[in-house]
């Protein structure tokens, strides 16, 4: 896939590697809609949508879910799926507390809905947060939905999007192209 406005550079992180955003879109293209449907909670569409709505349809929020996405991982890890524990976090010192993958989810996020915990036990086959860890570093796709499901639930576990930290960094022509690869 050729990207463009998907290579914007996010903060002081680059830009993202194409392999990053050629996983990103074909998960995007599976993904189920139910992820992207419409809830009453306090989630990433309520967070972000001064930046990036107001949102269209179905089509549109899958894509703006996978800016979000793009920009947060680069935030949280430069993009790396095998980042682990955050140095400077005083509370990841247990294999539940202690962050891992692109998006530096642990495993005490879980308690964000019952959903999170079903879809771990069925991918990874634990709630173990040394499993989790490893699942989110291994399991791209997982590790995808893992956290699109953990930002419908809240944007309380990612400081980057609770503050609005990302949102200078959130790109419309992104959320543009996006779509064009999710329909190519």
């Amino acid at each position: 896939m050729a990207f463009d406005a998907t290579q914007q550079p996010v903060s002081n992180r680059g830009v993202p590697p194409d392999s990053f955003l050629d996983e990103l879109v074909a998960w995007g293209k599976i993904a189920p809609d139910e992820i992207f449907a419409p809830n009453s909670n306090k989630d990433v569409y309520s967070n972000v949508v001064g930046v990036l709505g107001p949102w269209e349809d179905l089509r549109h929020r899958r894509a703006v879910m996978l800016e979000v996405m793009r920009v947060l991982a680069g935030f949280e890890s430069s993009w790396d799926w095998n980042a682990g524990v955050d140095v400077t976090n005083a509370t990841s010192v247990t294999p539940d507390t202690i962050e891992a993958g692109a998006w530096q989810v642990s495993a005490n996020s879980m308690h964000f809905g019952e959903e999170l915990k079903t879809l771990v036990l069925t991918k990874v086959g634990s709630l173990d947060g040394n499993d989790f860890q490893r699942a989110m570093k291994t399991d791209h796709p997982l590790a995808m939905e893992y956290v699109a499901r953990l930002l419908r639930r809240t944007v309380n576990h990612h400081g980057p999007v609770k503050r609005h930290e990302i949102d200078p960094w959130l790109c419309e022509d992104a959320v543009a192209e996006f779509r064009a690869l999710l329909d190519a």
